[in-house]
């Protein structure tokens, strides 16, 4: 079969949406190259600003720096078991009440589905959910930073209509003529044909747990138990330069220096697990958001 032949005006739309992709794309790129290459510049180079989009005066120095201290292992370590426990919680509590909400023979689904998006509206404040999590005995533990935040709302939203617009009935009503019960059929035929949903709500809720930072400042006192963006911002206010008259000009430069150079190194530290977990699920993302999205 001979291929259709792109009009003119197709060939100038493809050209000008190429030249506006491009531009965004080096726009989006600019500031990540940039950080990479200034956390493997020398701190001379970073005060002169003459670090664009390659190292100048290759240096580990803010990456040994920041490894040095035994706290940033265990803040990764910590981040990590934050993330992958509160993530796994979160789809299981979504991912059930989505399904629910979306069967039509849920009695009362409406009403339900009202006081979920109440809670959207409105809430407890800050004070009370203090108070709630230490009458709870959660001071001081990871689940304070999991179950406090373990359903969002808008992924639920999300969520259940992605099963109305992707789950046909006739499935249902198919496994029921069948003998298979509910979960069964939740279990076995709604998770699998649910993948890219799946995938969209786990990395929005492990991304939402591994920046987890105000939560823990709130209700983590033990330093064995800080996730990694407290130990960062630990780091950071350690190095902070206040006291400028007690300094000799020589001294104040490097300490200035090594603030800006500890800066990109941890942004780039902070960054990487999630950089890198998104190139295996991205062919899941656009699709599960496309879908989900389609009607409420």
């Amino acid at each position: 079969m001979t291929p259709t032949k792109a009009s003119r005006e197709d060939r100038i739309f493809n050209t000008i949406s190429y030249i506006v992709l491009s531009l965004v794309l080096c726009i989006m790129l600019f500031p990540i190259i940039n950080i990479v290459a200034r956390s493997f510049s020398s701190t001379e180079a970073n005060i002169k600003g003459i670090v664009w989009l390659w190292p100048v005066e290759f240096s580990l120095r803010g990456y040994q720096k920041v490894f040095e201290n035994p706290q940033v292992w265990s803040g990764y370590l910590n981040s990590i078991i934050i993330t992958i426990v509160g993530t796994s919680i979160n789809l299981a509590l979504t991912l059930t009440a989505a399904y629910a909400l979306s069967r039509k023979d849920f009695f009362g689904r409406n009403v339900v589905m009202s006081l979920f998006v109440f809670t959207l509206l409105f809430n407890g404040g800050l004070i009370p959910t203090y108070l709630l999590v230490r009458n709870l005995g959660m001071l001081n533990t990871r689940w304070a930073l999991v179950l406090p935040n373990a359903v969002v709302v808008y992924n639920v939203i999300v969520t259940r209509t992605f099963f109305q617009t992707t789950i046909p009935d006739e499935l249902l009503e198919a496994s029921h003529l069948d003998g298979c019960s509910d979960f069964r059929f939740f279990r076995s035929v709604v998770l699998p044909l649910s993948g890219p949903i799946i995938a969209v709500i786990a990395l929005w809720y492990a991304v939402g747990h591994w920046n987890s930072y105000f939560q823990a400042l709130i209700y983590i006192r033990n330093e064995r138990l800080f996730p990694l963006q407290i130990i960062l911002r630990n780091i950071l206010l350690e190095n902070r330069v206040d006291n400028f008259d007690e300094l000799a000009p020589e001294e104040w430069a490097e300490r200035i220096g090594l603030a800006m150079l500890l800066k990109y190194s941890l942004i780039i530290i902070a960054s990487v697990p999630v950089l890198m977990l998104y190139p295996f699920i991205q062919k899941y993302f656009v699709k599960g958001v496309m879908i989900g999205s389609l009607k409420g």
